[in-house]
């Protein structure tokens, strides 16, 4: 495991804006290259649907993530990813083998609520 990042202040915290979103379309990305999926999360009314690339293929099946509440930077540059403009940035941590696990909620959060 990587050391702790060094220390930041709250307002630091307050610059990333971190939402929950759900999965209303995810797809395949054989272009990527390492396993992925296209994900469209929706954010609700003030953001939207936008697009992420997800090296989740391990843990998550096509048919499990739509509908799935996730959680995701919103407020990071567009990066291009192959031919895909990925617009947020899914979150995750690592399991055992260093392979992804979504970050979810263990109740009925609200889309497009934001993290604090």
């Amino acid at each position: 495991m990587p050391a702790p990042a060094p220390q930041i202040t709250f307002d630091d915290f307050m610059k990333v804006d971190i939402r929950i979103g759900r999965v209303v379309a995810a797809e395949p990305f054989p272009e990527a290259r390492k396993p992925a999926y296209k994900l469209n999360i929706d954010f609700g009314p003030d953001i939207g649907v936008k697009r992420s690339s997800a090296q989740i293929t391990v843990h998550y099946t096509l048919d499990e993530l739509v509908g799935r509440k996730v959680a995701a930077v919103v407020n990071f540059p567009p990066r291009q990813i192959g031919p895909v403009m990925s617009e947020v940035l899914t979150l995750g941590f690592p399991d055992a083998d260093g392979e992804v696990v979504l970050v979810g909620v263990d109740r009925d959060a609200v889309v497009g609520g934001r993290l604090f």
